[in-house]
C-alpha cells in the first residue's frame, strides 16, 4: 500500500494530499530509494518524519503504545492519532520570538505598534550584563505565553458553543460513546501545540548581542539600539548591520555558541506552556494540555512584515526564518551542520512538530552517488541525531526567478512552502522571494 501511495503521488504531482513518509531505522532500502526518486521530481514531497523520536514522545505524553505506533502526520508537520485525536492540533496564536525580544528590550512596549505587550523588566540601555537581558526575556516570554493561552481558551469556548463540528465528532472515538463533540472533550486524546516563529532569528540576535556588545564591546548598547530604530540607515547604521551579520556565529552551522542560545531561549516556553490546560482538560480526553511546535506554516513572511529590524542584522519587515530552519543564507557549512544544529533543540518536548526546510538543486540529486549521500545523511540525522522532520525543495534558483518573471512558462511548478506544497504562481511575491532566498545546499 505504501508503494502504491508513493507512486500515485509521483504520477499525479498534486499539491494535495500532503504526503509524509514515516522514517524508522528498519525502513526498507528499496522504498527509501523510491522516496528519493519522488523527491527528485521537485514538488516538495514526500516529507520525512522520524518514528524514533515521535513515538517515544507520544508515549511520554500518555498515548498508548498501540496508538503511538499508529500516529500520522496531519496538516503540515503536526502529528496525531487518526480518528482518536481532539479538536485541533495546532494553536490559534503565534508567538513571534524576535518581536517579543525587541519588546522586552524596550521595557515591555512593542516597537511596531507602540503598545505595551508585557510588563517592564528594565530596558536594553540599562542592562549591564547579558544575564540581565536573558532574565527579561524569560519573564517576558512566560507572560506572553500566558496571554496566548487566555486568547486561545476564549476562542475555544466560543467555538465549542457555536461550531460543534458534528460530522467530525461522529467519526472520532469516543465522541458517540461519551455523547460529546470533540470540542466538548469527546476524543480519546486532546493535545494542542503552540506555534513559535523566528527561532533562528532569535538565536542569531542573542549571539550578536552577547558577543559584540557584552563580551567584545565592539558595539555599544546605544549604537545597537539606534541602528535598530533607524533600520540600519546611514553609514553608521550600515556599519553596525555588517558587524551583526559577519561578526557573530549563526544558527545552522553546528556552532554551540549560538545553538545553545537557541535551546536556552526556547526553554522558558517549553516549560511554561506545559503548565496550562486546554478547555477539554478533565472532560474525558487523555492529555488536555499543551506542548511546543515550530509549524509556522508561511506565517514567517507575515510575521516578519510586522517586525522591526532585529539584532541579527535583518531589516525591518523582512521575512523571519520559518520553522526551526536557519535564517536565509546564514547556514554556510552545508546540510550536515544544519542537521546538527537543529538536533540540539528539545525535539523530545517539541511534539507539535519541528519543521525543517532544505533546498537542493536538481543537479545535486542527478547522480546515484549524491542520492546515496543524501540517504546516508538522512539516516544519520534520524538515527543518531534524533531529528524530528525534514523536507526538500528540489529546484534551482534560476527556475524560480524565471517563474516569478514569466509565470505563464511555469504553470505546473510546485514548491514546498512550509509544511505544505503549493503552485508557485499562486503564492504572494513576498512568499516567493522567501523561497527563492533559501540556501541551496550542496551534498
Amino acid at each position: 500500500m505504501s508503494w502504491l501511495v508513493l507512486r500515485s503521488v509521483a504520477q499525479t504531482r498534486l499539491t494535495q494530499p500532503n504526503l509524509t513518509v514515516r522514517y524508522h531505522a528498519n525502513l526498507d532500502q528499496a522504498f527509501f530509494d523510491e522516496c528519493i526518486e519522488v523527491m527528485k521530481l521537485g514538488f516538495g514531497m514526500p516529507a520525512l518524519n522520524n518514528d524514533e523520536i515521535i513515538i517515544p514522545s507520544f508515549l511520554a505524553w500518555g498515548v498508548s503504545e498501540y496508538d503511538a505506533y499508529n500516529y500520522s502526520a496531519i496538516g503540515c508537520v503536526e502529528t496525531a492519532v487518526p480518528g482518536r485525536w481532539g479538536y485541533r492540533c495546532t494553536g490559534m496564536s503565534y508567538i513571534n520570538f524576535p518581536r517579543l525580544l525587541l519588546c522586552a528590550m524596550n521595557g515591555g512596549v512593542d516597537l511596531t505598534s507602540g503598545k505595551r505587550f508585557v510588563e517592564a523588566h528594565g530596558n536594553f540601555l540599562e542592562w549591564e550584563s547579558f544575564d540581565d537581558l536573558m532574565a527579561a526575556w524569560d519573564a517576558s516570554l512566560r507572560e506572553m505565553c500566558r496571554w496566548s493561552v487566555v486568547v486561545e481558551n476564549a476562542i475555544d469556548k466560543a467555538s465549542e458553543r457555536d461550531v460543534p463540528d458534528v460530522l467530525c465528532s461522529a467519526l472520532t472515538d469516543d465522541c458517540i460513546a461519551r455523547g460529546k463533540t470533540i470540542k466538548e472533550g469527546g476524543a480519546v486524546y486532546d493535545f494542542i501545540s503552540g506555534l513559535q516563529v523566528g527561532i533562528a532569528n532569535m538565536a542569531d540576535s542573542l549571539a550578536a548581542i552577547k558577543k559584540l556588545v557584552y563580551e567584545e564591546g565592539a558595539i555599544t548598547r546605544q549604537q545597537l539600539w539606534d541602528a535598530l530604530l533607524s533600520d540600519f540607515e546611514g553609514e553608521e547604521g550600515a556599519r553596525i548591520q555588517q558587524m551583526l551579520i559577519d561578526g557573530a556565529p549563526k544558527y545552522g552551522n553546528d556552532d554551540d555558541y549560538v545553538d545553545s542560545l537557541a535551546v536556552e531561549c526556547y526553554e522558558p516556553y517549553i516549560d511554561e506552556v506545559a503548565k496550562y490546560h486546554n478547555t477539554r482538560f478533565g472532560r474525558g480526553p487523555i492529555g488536555g494540555i499543551r506542548y511546543a511546535g515550530t509549524s509556522s506554516i508561511s506565517a514567517n513572511v507575515g510575521q516578519g512584515m510586522g517586525t522591526m529590524a532585529t539584532p541579527d542584522g535583518r531589516h525591518a519587515h523582512e521575512p523571519l526564518a520559518e520553522g526551526c530552519s536557519p535564517a536565509h543564507n546564514c547556514d554556510k557549512q552545508g546540510p550536515t551542520a544544519v542537521f546538527k544544529s537543529v538536533s540540539k533543540l528539545r525535539t523530545d518536548k517539541i511534539t507539535g512538530g519541528v519543521l525543517l526546510n532544505q533546498k537542493v538543486t536538481p543537479t545535486m540529486l542527478a547522480s546515484d552517488q549524491n542520492k546515496q549521500k543524501l540517504e546516508m545523511m538522512l539516516r544519520t540525522f534520524f538515527n543518531r541525531l534524533h531529528g524530528y522532520h525534514v523536507q526538500f525543495n528540489v529546484v534551482d534558483r534560476a527556475t524560480l526567478l524565471d517563474a516569478q518573471a514569466h509565470p505563464e512558462r511555469h504553470k505546473d511548478l510546485i514548491v514546498r512552502v512550509a509544511g505544505y506544497s503549493a503552485f508557485f504562481n499562486v503564492l504572494s511575491k513576498a512568499t516567493q522571494d522567501d523561497i527563492i532566498d533559501r540556501t541551496e545546499q550542496v551534498l
